[in-house]
């Protein structure tokens, strides 16, 4: 046996797959591709090995080469790997099995997401029979301030996995002018936007992320209060946010069926 084998032995391990799994998981961490050479000072490793994994990873389609630039990003393979750990989190399989009734009951296209490393994630989607036009789809990252499903998380979620991405939406909307909510530019502003969420029992936007389009979106809550997931409803009609609509009560009763919660 050789000094390779003697040592995965004694680490229980393996180690060229420990090497291959670091190089993943240091991927992930950023927020778009990245080139070889960043990666190679990253993992400590040498460009020709960590050149070597990537062509591995990207023949298994967990790593694509992003355009002219040449570097590297997650591919669909990892997309759906991520997908598949989710969904097998009770909260999603339990939501997921009613998105189909709320669909047909609101004859709205229905989302269900979870907070994910980079934000909102988008893991299930139901289509209405006349769906709305939009590009999202499985994967899709929501704003957190800008989008029904972001602020029922910014509403119900735990605040301190919100807090990077929370901190870097509001320095964009005090630096820009074309933010997509001109209210919200302080902490003051968030924290009165939490406060009448809360109190509605869900979260809403018109045409704020996508033109053309409302949303509303209410949370799914664990035994301590705090949102595992959010299920959200996409429409054209702006009576669709209203409080006293059918459609808000539907939703609001399907996420407390699925809450150990009161909502609000």
């Amino acid at each position: 046996m050789d000094n390779e084998d003697d040592s995965e032995r004694q680490s229980g391990g393996i180690q060229s797959l420990d090497a291959a799994l670091k190089l993943l998981n240091t991927m992930q961490a950023y927020a778009g591709p990245v080139s070889l050479s960043e990666l190679a000072r990253d993992c400590g490793m040498p460009p020709s090995k960590v050149h070597r994994y990537l062509t591995s990873f990207s023949n298994a389609g967990l790593v694509a080469q992003a355009g002219r630039s040449g570097k590297y990003d997650l591919g669909h393979g990892a997309v759906m790997l991520g997908l598949a750990a989710l969904a097998r989190h009770d909260f999603v399989n339990r939501a997921a099995d009613v998105l189909p009734e709320l669909c047909q009951e609101t004859g709205l296209t229905v989302l269900l997401s979870v907070w994910g490393t980079h934000g909102a994630t988008v893991v299930r989607w139901e289509r209405a029979a006349t769906p709305a036009v939009t590009s999202m789809g499985l994967g899709t990252i929501l704003p957190l301030l800008n989008s029904a499903t972001g602020r029922a998380f910014l509403a119900w979620a735990p605040q301190a996995p919100l807090q990077n991405i929370r901190n870097a939406e509001l320095r964009e909307a005090r630096r820009t002018s074309t933010t997509a909510d001109q209210r919200i530019t302080s902490e003051k502003d968030i924290e009165k936007l939490v406060a009448e969420t809360r109190q509605r029992g869900y979260a809403s936007v018109e045409g704020r992320y996508i033109p053309g389009l409302v949303a509303i979106a209410a949370p799914i809550l664990d035994w301590q209060g705090e949102a595992q997931a959010v299920v959200t409803l996409i429409g054209t009609d702006p009576e669709v946010m209203q409080p006293d609509s059918p459609l808000t009560k539907s939703l609001i009763a399907c996420c407390q069926r699925l809450s150990y919660a009161k909502i609000g």
